[in-house]
């Protein structure tokens, strides 16, 4: 038996890989123990509502994979945060510019409920790229992944009208409404609070109009 099948099956019964071992498939089917090696360079940590994760100024060392809740990050901008993306259970995060330089951040990563993840080091993931092709592959589709949705969201901010993004946003992400607070919101659709009520509010008046 490979010594890392030991390894797994100590984590097979535990759900806590399950939502992870099903997001890996998704970009590189792995073995049984090629699975039991990248858990066993990964540890689980939660955050409470509003803990940071990574903080501006800080080099980010670690990639997380969200098991349960939701981070967003930001930036700060001349004393207003300005979001740019929110993540949901399922899925990757680091800041890919500070974690790839080992330069100070600019982005704050923040649990916006609680929330645990599953963080693997920068050196621990590139020892993995180097052992196995799969790892290497798995790390340039999620950043090619990653890159289309920042494309596509730059798109979005610049060819749609406020009330368009907001709809938008319902149709293609319904759990940043559900679960989101509305200030974050409106600081991902680049616009005031205040904009994003008046929006809601009308759109809640033609929904009683038809």
């Amino acid at each position: 038996m490979h010594p890392l099948c030991n390894v797994y099956m100590e984590f097979e019964n535990m759900t806590m890989f399950d939502l992870l071992h099903t997001n890996m498939n998704l970009f590189v089917p792995l073995t049984d123990a090629e699975f039991a090696e990248l858990t066993s360079k990964m540890r689980v940590k939660t955050f409470q509502k509003n803990e940071f994760f990574l903080m501006e100024g800080d080099v980010c060392r670690n990639a997380i994979f969200i098991n349960s809740g939701c981070l967003r990050y930001f930036f700060t901008v001349d004393g207003e945060e300005k979001t740019g993306q929110f993540f949901f259970e399922g899925t990757w995060y680091t800041d890919l510019e500070s974690f790839l330089s080992e330069e100070p951040s600019e982005q704050n990563i923040q649990a916006l409920e609680t929330t645990e993840c599953l963080i693997i080091s920068k050196k621990d993931l590139h020892q993995l790229y180097q052992q196995h092709h799969k790892f290497e592959r798995f790390g340039r589709l999620l950043v090619e992944h990653g890159f289309l949705g920042l494309r596509k969201k730059n798109k979005i901010l610049t060819n749609l009208s406020p009330e368009e993004r907001y709809l938008d946003l319902i149709k293609s992400r319904p759990k940043v409404i559900e679960r989101v607070p509305q200030i974050h919101i409106a600081s991902y659709l680049g616009i005031q609070p205040e904009s994003l009520s008046r929006i809601r509010k009308r759109l809640f008046e033609q929904r009683k109009r038809t």
